[in-house]
C-alpha cells in the first residue's frame, strides 16, 4: 500500500498549528482522569460550543507530567506564549473560557504563575521539575491527542516503520538497535539488539512480539502512561521490531487496571490500520504485521516473561525454567521477543535518527533516558525522563524538590519489591543499571518512592514482602514457603515479639530464597528486607530489644500521652477519637485510656496545642 507520510504530516502539522485556531489541551490520563480532568474536558466542550467560538479546539492529551498540579489544562493562542492552568475544576473552566477564550484576558490566579511554589515560573518548561529532564520516550506525552492517529503523523509518526521496510534490511535494523546500546527498560537491562538478534536465525512457521505492558511495582506508572500519551510510537516500535526478526503477529498484554491505556490502543490499532501503516503490504513492502490484545488478571508474576507466556496461551501465570528461552521456544513453542513498553518507545526514534544520536545522552554501558514515576514523600511528585548517569541527589532535590515540611529525606526505594533502599550516603550515585545493583538496589521498570523521617523501614520492608507474598505464584518451594516465614517474622518484630534469634532467621532465609527461588519474582524479594537491614539495623534492633518503634509507625510498639500541664481542656481530641477512649472535663486535663486506645493519632492530630505526644 502506496503511503505519502510527507502529505499527511504536513496536513496534520497545519491542522494543529493553525494561525486561526487556539488549541486548549487537557490533561486527560489516568492521573488527570482521577483529579477531575473528565468534567473540565466535557465543561470545556459545552462552554466551546454555546459561545459558538468556531476558533477554539478543544483537544485531550496524556500524562503532562506534574501530577501534583492535575488537573491540568494548557492553551496555545496562536502568536502568544503558551499558558498552563492548574487545579482546574468545572467552574474554572468556565471562567477561563469567558475571559480568557472569548475576551481575550488570561486568569492569572489559575495559572502556573499563581502557585507560590512555582518560585515566579510562568510555564510549565520554566520550573525546576524540567530543568534536567530529556524527553526521548515521553516526547509526545502531554503535547499530542493520542486519539488521533493524525497528530502522530505531525510528530514524524511511521517515518522510521518506513525507513526500516524500505530502505533497511532486518539484518541491518538489528545492527542499529545493537549499536545504539539500548538496554531494556523493564528491569534487567539486557541488550534489545542482542535479544532481537537471537530470535531472527530462527526459522520458523510462525514468530511473535509481545509487548510486556503488565506494570505491576507499587507506585510505578510509566508504561501506563506511555500507552495513555503516545500508543503509536509503541506500535510503531514493535512493527519495526516484527520485521527485523521476521514476527508478523504481536500480542500487546496489559493488564485490565489499565482501561484508558487499553481504550486508546485499541483507538490506535484500528486508526493504524486504516491508515494502512497496519495490517498487510505495508507501504509496498510486502510485510504484513498484525496486533491483538491480551488483558492481564493483575498478577504481579506475569511481568516475568515466561509466565506471561503462560498466560497468554491460558494458562496459569507461573515461571519456568530456562533455557529455552523465548528467542528460542516461546509463545506456543515459537520463537519471541518480548519487550517492555518504554523500551519499545525508544526504538522508532533509533532508527530515525541513528545509533549515535542515541549514544550522545546517558553513560557509556547505559546510553539513553530512564523515565521514573516519583512518589511518596517527595513535593514533586509526578513522570519525569532523565538521562542515565544522573545522581539520585539531582532527581531527589533538583527535579523533586526534596521532602514536604521541611522532613528529612532517609531513603528512596528503587526497582519495587524487587529493588532496595538507597540512603543518603549513596544519594550521589549516577543512576544507571550497574551503578544502583553495586549499591545494593536496582534499576527496576522505574518506580521511586521516597521515605523521610517518620517512616519506619521495618514497617516498609514488611510492606514489600506483604505485596510478594501475595504475589507468587506458588510454584517453587523457596517463594512460596520461604517468604510466608519471613512475613510472619517480621510480623512478629513489628507487633513488639521479636527477638535477636529472628534477625538472624531473617538473614539466613533471605539468602537461601534469593539463591534457590525460580524467577526473578523470588531471586528479589528478600532484597527490601536486606537492605533495610544493612542500613538501618538500629531500627530493626530498636524493635526487638527496646520494643519501640522508633519512627512511632507500628502502632503495637507506639502509645500516646496527654501532657497535663499543656493540655488546656478544649475536648478536641475527645471529641475526634474513634474509639471514646479520651476523658475529662472541659478546661481540665484529659486523660487517654490505653485500654481502649487504637493508637490512630486522630488525637494527635487535633490537639492544638502540642500537648499530646507519641511515645
Amino acid at each position: 500500500m502506496s503511503i505519502d507520510l510527507q502529505a499527511l504530516k504536513a496536513k496534520a502539522v497545519e491542522a494543529m498549528e493553525s494561525p486561526d485556531k487556539t488549541r486548549v489541551v487537557v490533561g486527560m490520563a489516568t492521573c488527570g482522569i482521577s483529579a477531575g480532568a473528565r468534567p473540565v474536558y466535557e465543561t470545556l466542550k459545552k462552554e466551546v460550543a454555546d459561545r459558538k467560538l468556531e476558533n477554539v479546539n478543544p483537544v485531550i492529551t496524556g500524562c503532562i507530567g506534574m501530577c501534583i498540579y492535575e488537573p491540568l489544562v494548557e492553551v496555545f493562542v496562536p502568536g502568544q506564549p503558551k499558558v498552563t492552568y492548574i487545579h482546574m475544576n468545572p467552574e474554572k473552566m468556565t471562567r477561563v473560557v469567558e475571559e480568557h477564550l472569548q475576551g481575550g484576558k488570561v486568569v492569572e490566579e489559575y495559572t502556573i504563575a499563581g502557585d507560590k511554589k512555582a518560585n515566579g515560573a510562568k510555564r510549565l518548561e520554566d520550573l525546576q521539575f524540567y530543568a534536567k529532564q530529556k524527553r526521548v520516550v515521553l516526547r509526545n506525552c502531554g503535547i499530542i491527542n493520542p486519539e488521533d492517529i493524525n497528530e502522530y503523523f505531525a510528530k514524524d509518526g511511521y517515518e522510521a516503520l518506513r525507513k526500516a521496510l524500505c530502505e533497511m534490511t532486518p539484518a541491518e535494523v538489528i545492527d542499529v538497535m545493537k549499536a545504539s546500546g539500548l538496554r531494556g527498560r523493564g528491569g534487567a537491562g539486557f541488550p534489545t539488539g542482542l535479544k532481537w538478534s537471537f530470535a531472527a536465525p530462527n526459522k520458523a512457521d510462525q514468530k511473535y512480539i509481545i509487548c510486556n505492558a503488565d506494570e505491576g511495582d507499587p507506585g510505578a506508572f510509566m508504561d501506563r502512561s506511555v500507552l495513555e500519551g503516545d500508543p503509536h510510537a509503541v506500535l510503531e516500535a514493535m512493527a519495526i521490531g516484527g520485521y527485523a526478526i521476521g514476527a508478523t503477529k504481536v500480542y500487546v498484554y496489559v493488564r485490565a487496571e489499565y482501561p484508558v491505556a487499553v481504550e486508546r490502543l485499541k483507538i490506535a490499532i484500528a486508526q493504524a490500520k486504516e491508515a494502512g501503516v497496519l495490517g498487510k503490504n505495508i507501504f509496498g513492502s510486502g510485510f504484513d504485521f498484525d496486533v491483538d490484545i491480551r488483558l492481564g488478571a493483575g498478577a504481579f508474576v506475569c511481568g516475568e516473561e515466561t509466565a506471561l507466556i503462560a498466560s497468554i496461551e491460558g494458562k496459569r501465570g507461573m515461571s519456568r525454567n530456562k533455557p529455552p528461552f523465548p528467542a528460542n521456544k516461546g509463545l506456543w513453542g515459537k520463537p519471541t521477543v518480548i519487550n517492555n513498553v518504554e523500551t519499545l518507545a525508544n526504538i522508532a526514534q533509533i532508527i530515525r535518527k541513528g545509533a549515535d544520536w542515541f549514544r550522545s545522552f546517558g553513560t557509556e554501558k547505559s546510553p539513553g533516558t530512564k523515565v521514573f514515576a516519583l512518589g511518596g514523600k517527595i513535593n514533586n511528585t509526578g513522570l519525569l525522563e532523565v538521562p542515565m548517569g544522573i545522581t539520585l541527589r539531582e532527581v531527589i532535590y533538583d527535579i523533586g524538590g526534596g521532602c514536604p515540611n521541611g522532613k528529612a529525606f532517609k531513603a528512596v526505594q528503587t526497582g519495587g519489591p524487587s529493588g532496595g533502599c538507597i540512603t543518603t550516603e549513596n544519594l550521589d550515585t549516577p543512576i544507571d543499571f550497574d551503578g544502583l545493583v553495586a549499591i545494593g538496589s536496582m534499576m527496576g521498570s522505574g518506580g521511586m518512592i521516597v521515605m523521610d523521617e517518620d517512616n519506619c523501614m521495618v514497617d516498609i520492608a514488611r510492606f514489600f514482602l506483604d505485596f510478594t507474598v501475595d504475589e507468587s505464584c506458588g510454584k517453587c518451594t523457596p517463594c512460596r514457603e520461604g517468604t510466608k516465614r519471613m512475613l510472619e517474622i517480621l510480623d512478629k518484630i513489628t507487633s513488639g515479639k521479636g527477638t535477636m534469634d529472628d534477625l538472624k532467621a531473617l538473614d539466613e532465609l533471605a539468602e537461601n530464597i534469593r539463591l534457590t527461588s525460580l524467577c526473578a519474582l523470588g531471586q528479589t524479594a528478600p532484597n527490601p528486607v536486606l537492605s533495610t537491614m544493612k542500613h538501618f539495623r538500629n531500627e530493626y534492633e530498636a524493635h526487638v530489644n527496646e520494643k519501640s518503634c522508633p519512627a512511632g509507625v507500628c502502632r503495637k510498639l507506639v502509645h500516646y500521652e496527654i501532657i497535663a500541664d499543656k493540655c488546656k481542656g478544649c475536648t478536641l481530641c475527645a471529641r475526634n477519637c474513634p474509639a471514646s477512649a479520651i476523658t475529662g472535663k472541659v478546661k481540665e486535663a484529659h486523660v487517654i485510656d490505653q485500654s481502649k486506645c487504637v493508637k490512630c493519632g486522630v488525637c494527635m492530630d487535633n490537639c492544638r496545642f502540642n500537648a499530646i505526644v507519641r511515645k
